[in-house]
């Protein structure tokens, strides 16, 4: 047998084999995303519905932003946290008139919330040390120059407590 023959052969062979091994080592990127949440440090409410009832003898002519204002009955029970320094955030979706404030299922009507007497506008937060809790407080407001009708009314917003 000629060695140039066998050497080409073994060439070739050898060639192929790399083509062969590059296409099945090619390199490609992977790309794992994930989010890893700590169990909530804290349980508002004892994970139920917070209710803020404003009774049914309401005039509508009487609904000024300062009338009927109610306290916001929360609890928060916590366990083992790395600190003190936490936030409350009320995410819930602006009245039509007034995005600072609740929107209801009445279209003229809102809630604006307060905390320690101060407007506290939907979507944003309000720092706190535990165990000393914000006093929060709900007040009916309606749109300038609006005249209410009678009727039942609701809204819903939801109480979020994170750390700092």
């Amino acid at each position: 047998m000629n060695m140039s023959i066998h050497w080409r052969a073994v060439s070739a062979l050898g060639s192929l084999l790399l083509l062969c091994c590059q296409s099945a080592l090619a390199d490609v990127s992977v790309s794992i995303k994930g989010t890893v949440l700590m169990p909530p440090p804290c349980v508002i409410n004892a994970a139920g519905t917070l209710n803020v009832p404003f009774g049914s003898e309401l005039l509508t002519t009487r609904i000024n932003g300062v009338n009927y204002e109610k306290a916001v009955p929360y609890t928060l029970t916590c366990g083992q946290q790395p600190t003190n320094s936490m936030t409350l955030k009320l995410t819930g979706t602006g009245a039509g008139f007034d995005s600072g404030a609740l929107g209801t299922n009445k279209s003229d009507l809102g809630i604006r919330l307060k905390v320690g007497g101060v407007p506290w506008p939907l979507n944003t937060t309000v720092n706190f040390t535990h165990p000393t809790l914000p006093v929060v407080t709900a007040v009916l407001v309606k749109k300038t120059g609006s005249t209410l009708t009678g009727g039942t009314f609701s809204a819903s917003a939801t109480l979020v407590q994170a750390l700092r």
